[in-house]
């Protein structure tokens, strides 16, 4: 089955920004995230992640190869008239300035995530098989606090911390479209800060995903080893 059949029939993406979002929600409104999803996934204690949810008997154990859907990306809300209101007129952000932004973060995700997962002995594939577990990332919530909207390094702004951005990422199995675990991680930027420009900003991006595919490199890893182990 080709991939891109496989993703067509996954439910509508839309649909899962708007429950990132919803759960974002009430998170910041009372710190804590419900036990249990509307779809059966259970909450799992411990992780290295904000929320890790997790369909109950399932295991990531005998998946060796990924595929990597398109990551959609989204800006915080109201982020480009506020960031605006306060910006020169040359310095502005425009809706294709914004649209510019989004494909490359999407493309840096992808490229990160496919270095790193290969890296790890985990082929990034796009075709659907038993072994291979589809990744179906988002970034939301995204606020970049020194946009470059010029040429590459033609402008530079001062700044603690390039900014940040939220993780929503389902898993499923490639075979029967089955949901096995969705994954929500708010992340900031913990650079040194200094003068931003896309250069800075782009290398700001690759330490927080980097971080997030070695987190999912690591856990198939070891799940893999202890179900060999077994």
């Amino acid at each position: 089955m080709k991939m891109k059949t496989l993703i067509q029939s996954l439910a509508a993406f839309g649909l899962l920004v708007t429950s990132a979002l919803a759960v974002e929600t009430v998170v910041a409104a009372s710190n804590e995230l419900p036990k249990t999803t509307t779809d059966g996934l259970v909450l799992q204690p411990d992780t290295k992640l904000r929320a890790v949810y997790l369909k109950p008997g399932a295991s990531l154990a005998g998946y060796d190869k990924v595929a990597l859907v398109d990551c959609f990306v989204s800006f915080k809300k109201n982020w480009q008239r506020e960031y605006n209101e306060d910006a020169s007129f040359e310095n502005r952000v425009s809706d294709k300035d914004m649209d510019g932004i989004k494909k490359r973060l999407a493309k840096e995700f992808k490229e990160v995530f496919t270095k790193e997962l290969e890296a790890g002995g985990f082929p990034v594939v796009d075709t659907a098989a038993s072994d291979v577990l589809v990744v179906r990332p988002a970034l939301v919530n995204l606020v970049v606090t020194a946009p470059d909207v010029m040429s590459p390094g033609m402008s530079e702004s001062f700044a603690p911390s390039a900014g940040e951005m939220t993780l929503y990422m389902e898993l499923y199995d490639s075979v029967s479209n089955d949901i096995i675990a969705r994954v929500i991680d708010p992340e900031a930027d913990r650079g040194p800060g200094g003068e931003m420009n896309r250069v800075t900003n782009k290398e700001a991006a690759d330490r927080i995903l980097k971080r997030w595919a070695d987190i999912l490199r690591k856990h198939l890893s070891a799940v893999k080893a202890a179900n060999s182990a077994s």
